[in-house]
């Protein structure tokens, strides 16, 4: 099956937003072994629209748009798509019903322009947006059947895992076909192609595929399995991933969509422990990415950002002789921030960052991408040198995947701490 994403705005060919449907739209996809042959943009103009959805009607089987299903005069995603194919727009009562109820949820009274969102193509079917206003479609025309999404993510993701990847699993299930079954786990510590190596054998079983895609800092892993039953494929799927987990260990990390910090959450929840954090290059980063996971709140105690050396001493008590003898990026001051941030915040783990991210700063004692990585629990600290050739983005990112890293590690009872593709001076 072949599949095209079509992305409609005017802001996103002026480069006012980044387009991020594109990527989320094809990763899951790829989960159904649905490959994205083309991706397109197009700014909110009729005759460009009708260009773009008979070009991909006629190279493509699944089509999945994004955009144009707003209230405003130049939301017309609905219009030209049933004008291009012959149809009729038709007012779903259903839908309408549900706009204003959800301004009624709200305490606003509905404007008349929002009316609009429920005219939809005729012959199409209604995918209901739980979180929105815009209701989506699905739409078999020119040869192909498209599926037409609300452009704003938080949206679009609902939409797509209730309707409509349920509804294109079952179109890719034909008569002796068979089933197809795959998840996605996420790595941190290896590289892609290491990895491909280490796992090269287990993808040789009939009806097993192995796929790899890097996105930085972690690589991610896609097995495949293909099977005549449901219950087949199931259990082949469980038997590879069992292989792979007991091949890697903890250098996976995640399913699907969990993220390092959810991963962590929840085994800090499972262990009943607290966690504080001190930074100084990661900026707030890393407690940026713990509090984003909902319930937080039940083992995240606070974080220190402690850039400067007066805060360093004043805030989270690190000693004055240590950052005359060493310097702040240093191991003893890594462990001291640690060390300050479990005491002060009242945490039974804690971790820090210190370092130099660039692009200036750098010494050649001291180049521009050392980083040290602190971690403190009742049994001590204890601090780890690294040396990160990155941007000053990516290097503040994978400062704070490592430090994630060493307390999951730490909780799983691992010791290691260093990644294999990391250089370290230490």
């Amino acid at each position: 099956m072949r599949a095209e994403i079509l992305t409609i705005g005017d802001e996103l060919l002026r480069g006012e937003i980044v387009d991020t449907n594109k990527s989320l739209l094809a990763e899951r996809l790829l989960r159904f072994d649905v490959e994205t042959r083309f991706q397109s943009s197009v700014c909110d103009d009729a005759g460009d629209m009708t260009d773009a959805f008979r070009r991909a009607a006629g190279r493509a089987d699944v089509v999945l748009v994004s955009g144009g299903l707003g209230p405003t005069r130049d939301d017309i995603t609905f219009e030209v798509l049933a004008k291009t194919f012959g149809r009729r727009l038709v007012r779903h009562e259903p839908s309408l019903e549900a706009i204003r109820e959800f301004f009624a949820r709200l305490g606003r009274e509905m404007s008349p322009s929002n009316e609009k969102q429920a005219l939809l193509p005729e012959g199409g079917e209604v995918l209901p947006n739980p979180v929105g206003t815009a209701p989506g479609c699905m739409l078999e025309a020119g040869g192909a059947v498209f599926f037409c999404l609300p452009g704003v993510p938080r949206e679009l993701v609902r939409m797509l895992d209730a309707e409509v990847l349920p509804r294109l699993a079952a179109r890719l299930r034909p008569a002796g076909r068979g089933v197809m079954r795959a998840v996605l786990l996420r790595t941190f510590g290896m590289g892609e192609s290491t990895l491909e190596d280490e796992l090269k054998d287990l993808a040789r079983e009939e009806g097993v595929a192995l796929g790899f895609r890097s996105a930085f800092p972690d690589n991610y892993l896609r097995p495949v399995v293909r099977a005549a039953t449901e219950a087949e494929a199931a259990a082949r799927l469980a038997r590879v991933v069992e292989a792979i987990e007991k091949r890697l260990g903890p250098l996976i990390y995640g399913r699907d969509d969990e993220t390092l910090e959810q991963a962590l959450g929840a085994l800090l929840v499972a262990r009943g422990l607290t966690l504080g954090v001190a930074e100084s290059c990661t900026g707030g980063l890393l407690a940026e990415r713990i509090s984003a996971v909902p319930g937080a709140s039940r083992y995240f105690r606070g974080g220190v950002v402690a850039y400067a050396n007066d805060a360093k001493r004043e805030l989270l008590g690190v000693p004055e002789t240590l950052l005359a003898a060493h310097g702040a990026v240093s191991a003893p001051v890594a462990r001291a921030m640690a060390e300050g941030a479990r005491e002060r915040l009242g945490a039974d783990l804690a971790v820090s960052t210190t370092g130099i991210s660039g692009p200036d700063g750098g010494t050649p004692e001291k180049p521009v991408g050392l980083v040290f990585v602190g971690f403190a629990d009742s049994k001590g600290s204890e601090a780890h040198e690294f040396l990160f050739p990155f941007d000053r983005a990516r290097h503040r990112l994978v400062t704070s995947q490592v430090a994630l890293d060493w307390v999951r590690r730490a909780l799983l009872g691992e010791t290691r701490v260093a990644p294999r593709w990391l250089r370290g001076r230490a």
